[in-house]
């Protein structure tokens, strides 16, 4: 056997939180991104379907962060999402994303799993 065939590729799940953990803001507090109107997403993070999203209802802002967690890079991340918007909606945000996604999110900020779908009061 060569290299290759003897060496295996790491796990399918630590590509995918690699992927996303390289995607992370240093804090939330850099997730700057609009609190009302419409959010109109490029086509690198949405090539097909909806790419208009109305963060003043909530199913639409729910699919748009659902979405940019999904498949936006560092920039789209700060530029699109706020940090209070997303800790609001964590509680139910985090069963509607990957598994991989949600680890690596409250991984790196654990204040997301302080927030409790009571609290509509953080800032």
């Amino acid at each position: 056997m060569d290299a290759w065939t003897r060496r295996s590729p790491p796990p399918r799940a630590e590509v995918l939180r690699d992927r996303y953990r390289s995607r992370l803001p240093e804090r939330l507090q850099e997730l700057t991104g609009p609190v009302e109107g419409d959010v109109d997403l490029p086509l690198h993070i949405v090539w097909s379907g909806r790419t208009s999203y109305s963060l003043d209802r909530p199913k639409s802002r729910m699919t748009l962060y659902r979405t940019v967690l999904a498949e936006g890079l560092r920039e789209d991340l700060v530029t699109l999402l706020h940090h209070r918007l997303l800790a609001e909606q964590w509680p139910v945000l985090r069963r509607l994303i990957s598994p991989y996604i949600r680890e690596v999110w409250e991984d790196a900020f654990p204040e997301l799993l302080r927030t409790a779908p009571a609290d509509t009061t953080a800032t």
